[in-house]
């Protein structure tokens, strides 16, 4: 399945390029950088100077895919076990 905004929430993140765009932490927004981890509740954002763990349940992220579309995801919805979260099938849910 190719990556596509429709299928990014169940798609591998790791490697991907990503920006928390708005979080119930202040200080998290803005944190950007190359998606180097992921768990259930997290992921590590790899910045400049160090990495940072994100928890998608109280942020939403700004990906950005191979073809240049930067696709919004509300982090609810990238909570799961990351080989889990892949192996679903069915709509969107990123919208």
């Amino acid at each position: 399945m190719p990556l596509t905004p429709a299928t990014l929430p169940r798609h591998e993140l790791v490697g991907l390029d990503v920006e928390v765009v708005a979080a119930s932490n202040p200080d998290a927004i803005g944190i950007s950088g190359r998606v180097v981890t992921e768990t259930t509740q997290t992921l590590g954002i790899e910045g400049a100077d160090r990495v940072w763990h994100v928890p998608k349940d109280s942020a939403t992220f700004t990906f950005d895919l191979d073809d240049g579309q930067r696709v919004r995801v509300d982090g609810s919805k990238l909570v799961a076990r990351p080989a889990r979260r892949t192996e679903k099938s069915g709509d969107s849910k990123w919208r």
